[in-house]
């Protein structure tokens, strides 16, 4: 639910997000990063696995790992996307991730998917919580493979350049 009681995410303001990050962010779209959900305080997003995104590690013999940089990413980005869930205009405003803490749990060796909670959205601090899973090189189903928290500042009310100048 919004801080306006609103119940229902509005669809454009999810297509905007599923756009910008799909096909118009350089290093998101990249990665091949999908937005797979997005409601009030949650957010569902997904990398598929690519060979480019692997640790080179041959010598280990199993399947190819993919690189904890992926996965930290996914958590800082999940979770930046969940707090502006929150905004009153999730479109306007901005963010910047203050302090990422990333635990990687076991080795992941495919299609990794991150859901995001909004722990907290204050007026300036935002925290969300995010688990990542993922398939184990051993061939094993998906199991959580990192887990992070992410502390954002929270910037609602930036007013445009045009504004700044009047």
């Amino acid at each position: 639910m919004s801080e306006d009681g609103t119940t229902e995410f509005p669809d454009d303001a999810a297509a905007f997000v599923q756009q910008h990050i799909e096909q118009e962010h350089g290093y998101l779209s990249w990665l091949g990063t999908r937005v797979d959900s997005v409601d009030y305080g949650h957010v569902t997003m997904s990398i598929p696995f690519d060979e480019k995104l692997t640790n080179d590690e041959p010598e280990l013999g199993s399947a190819p790992q993919v690189h904890g940089g992926v996965a930290a990413t996914l958590v800082d980005t999940a979770g930046a996307v969940a707090q502006r869930t929150m905004f009153d205009d999730p479109l306007a405003g901005g963010l910047a991730t203050v302090n990422l803490n990333v635990n990687y749990l076991r080795r992941a060796s495919g299609d990794l998917t991150a859901t995001a909670e909004v722990v907290r959205a204050g007026g300036t601090i935002g925290v969300s919580a995010v688990t990542v899973e993922g398939p184990t090189p051993d061939g094993e189903d998906r199991h959580p493979v990192a887990t992070g928290q992410v502390a954002y500042r929270l910037f609602r009310d930036v007013a445009s350049d045009s504004d700044r100048d009047e």
